[in-house]
């Protein structure tokens, strides 16, 4: 590597031939090159008492995303930076992958390119992190920070707190996204963490309007509401066709006879948002009635930091979540709404009328022990005031009273013993008597 007499940075091969330059638009003769601490090799002026950079790597970046190195659109000097892949892990030449931040949409996001198709996406800036990486964490980006510029895109760089740490960004010739720590005890380079994490974070695994979850089998599944547009390549797991409504929207429908019906959003909660948001200047409130309003608004969400986003048309790249991401409303037909609130309203009329029917079952039966307990209670009394109304004799008079128990007093016999007629003052009784 040499500096030229006209000031660019040269890479020659073993026969003096340029296999890389700088290319400099205004080179100076007699500049220096020089690499910084940060790792930004640069190209400068020194001439008149003082240094001007010419050229500098971090503007022209090959795989790596170091420390203080911004990438995207920086306006204060019209440089647009972008990270390129190797073509292999043992050759530097560029590969197909790129990344960088995006301007698709009016809100900062960081997306991976496989040529000109996008490849990855790490969701919507939301001042903290991207929420596109499930319950991404400050610790994976330490310092991170985002500076958006009038068109939404703007440039990313971060800046370590702790000086004594270090690591960096780069992508790899497969097209992932990995951080690399320096581990002091092994002196050496180790990966902490990698994206794609999962299938699902592939750029629109599931078609227009297909939710992925890696944790289900099959991954993809269309949004409540809409169906496989191909169900033979569905069945075969080729979920690129997507999925499609099957009841119009309100506002779809021509001449329909249920204009009283408007269309209404099924929450899906801790989602990864679709791709190429709109940004609206709205309150949470707000957002609702900004979606309903435009018949081409098919989903919108609110989340703090980001403030109100609506989608138009199709919806792709969307991923359920087990963590962070955001809620999303999907825009739906009345009647695909209905179908849910009429089971909500038959769950609670069941409910209602199997409470009223054990509240009067339990009413009866308590009532009836209540009787059961009265009739016996009575019986009880009845039995002991007919014991209370017999008169009682002693033996010895009934003796005397049936001539010590002569045969000629003896009416019969029964199950309980002896019949004997009795002449008691003015009463002539028969009493059993047992004997």
């Amino acid at each position: 590597m040499i500096v030229s007499k006209d000031g660019n940075l040269l890479i020659l091969n073993e026969q003096k031939q340029i296999i890389w330059s700088s290319n400099v638009s205004n080179p100076v003769a007699n500049s220096s090159a020089q690499l910084l601490d940060s790792g930004n090799l640069v190209i400068q002026d020194d001439s008149n008492g003082r240094t001007r950079r010419l050229w500098e790597s971090f503007q022209h970046p090959s795989d790596s995303f170091l420390q203080k190195m911004k990438l995207g659109n920086d306006a204060s000097v019209n440089v647009t930076t972008v990270l390129k892949s190797w073509k292999s892990s043992s050759d530097p030449s560029v590969g197909i992958f790129s990344g960088s931040m995006s301007s698709l949409t009016t809100i900062p996001e960081f997306y991976i390119w496989n040529g000109s198709h996008p490849y990855l996406r790490l969701g919507p800036w939301n001042s903290q992190i991207f929420i596109g990486i499930q319950n991404m964490k400050n610790r994976y980006l330490d310092g991170l920070i985002v500076v958006p510029d009038n068109k939404g895109s703007g440039y990313v760089m971060f800046t370590l707190a702790n000086e004594s740490l270090q690591l960096y960004f780069f992508i790899n010739h497969d097209g992932t996204v990995m951080r690399k720590d320096m581990i002091e005890r092994k002196r050496k380079w180790e990966v902490s963490w990698s994206f794609p994490e999962t299938n699902c974070d592939r750029y629109g695994k599931c078609g227009p309007f297909g939710s992925c979850n890696s944790k289900d089998s099959p991954i993809c599944s269309c949004l409540r509401g809409f169906e496989p547009n191909n169900i033979e390549e569905w069945n075969r797991e080729n979920f690129t066709s997507g999925c499609v409504r099957r009841t119009p929207l309100h506002c779809e429908r021509n001449g329909s006879s249920n204009r009283d019906k408007e269309d209404g959003f099924l929450k899906l909660k801790t989602m990864k948002v679709p791709a190429l948001p709109d940004w609206a200047s709205a309150q949470e409130i707000e957002c609702e009635n900004l979606c309903l309003m435009n018949c081409s608004c098919t989903a919108y969400a609110y989340h703090q930091g980001i403030g109100c986003m609506s989608w138009s048309g199709s919806l792709i790249d969307i991923q359920k979540f087990s963590g962070g991401g955001a809620d999303l409303y999907i825009r739906m037909a009345y009647s695909e709404l209905d179908k849910k609130r009429n089971m909500k309203f038959i769950t609670a009329v069941s409910v209602i009328i199997g409470s009223i029917i054990m509240a009067t079952c339990a009413c009866f039966v308590w009532m009836w022990i209540a009787k059961q307990k009265g009739i016996k209670k009575q019986k009880s009394n009845s039995n002991q005031v007919k014991l209370e109304e017999l008169p009682l004799f002693k033996f010895e008079k009934l003796a005397i009273a049936t001539e010590n128990f002569d045969e000629t007093n003896k009416l019969g016999h029964g199950g309980f013993g002896l019949v004997y007629k009795v002449i008691l003052l003015k009463y002539v009784l028969k009493i059993d008597v047992v004997m």
